[in-house]
C-alpha cells in the first residue's frame, strides 16, 4: 500500500457553498497512480467545513446557503462567543454540522463518485481567508 499526503492552501472564498473538485483533483496527482484506494479530505479550520452533493446546477449550493442561515441564524440573543462578529459562533455550529473531513474512494486511478457528485467547501465567515486542506491518498 503507498500512502501520499499534501497540504493545499485554498483562495479565499465568499460564503456560501463552492465546488473545489478539480482543485482538489489538480492538487493531488498520486489520484492517478492508485489502482483501488481512498482519498481523505481534511479542512483545518472550524469556521468552515466540507461535503459532496451537487455539481451540475448552481441554485443548489444558492438552496445549501439559504437553508442553513435558517437553520443557524446569526445574532442570537443567547450566542457568547461573538469575538469576530455576528458570524462567529453561526459559523462554528454550521461547520460541526457539514463536517471536516471526507473520504472518497478511487478507483482506476479516478475519483470513485455519482455522475453528479462534487467536493463542496463550505465557507461558512463573512470574510474569510485562506482556507487549508490535508489531502491524503493511500491504496494500491
Amino acid at each position: 500500500m503507498k500512502y501520499y499526503q499534501s497540504e493545499i492552501q485554498l483562495k479565499p472564498y465568499s460564503r456560501g457553498f463552492h465546488l473545489i473538485t478539480s482543485e482538489v483533483i489538480d492538487k493531488m496527482p498520486s489520484i492517478k497512480k492508485i489502482e483501488i484506494g481512498m482519498l481523505h479530505v481534511f479542512i483545518k479550520h472550524t469556521s468552515a467545513s466540507l461535503t459532496i452533493n451537487e455539481n451540475a446546477d448552481p441554485t443548489v449550493r444558492i438552496d445549501f446557503e439559504s437553508h442553513i442561515n435558517k437553520m443557524v441564524p446569526e445574532n442570537m440573543p443567547y450566542y457568547r462567543h461573538d469575538y469576530e462578529g455576528s458570524d462567529d459562533m453561526p459559523a462554528h455550529i454550521k461547520a460541526s454540522l457539514m463536517g471536516a473531513s471526507l473520504q472518497i474512494p478511487i478507483s482506476n486511478g479516478k475519483l470513485n463518485m455519482g455522475i453528479w457528485q462534487g467536493i463542496y467547501l463550505c465557507e461558512h465567515r463573512d470574510h474569510a481567508s485562506k482556507r487549508s486542506l490535508v489531502l491524503t491518498t493511500f491504496g494500491n
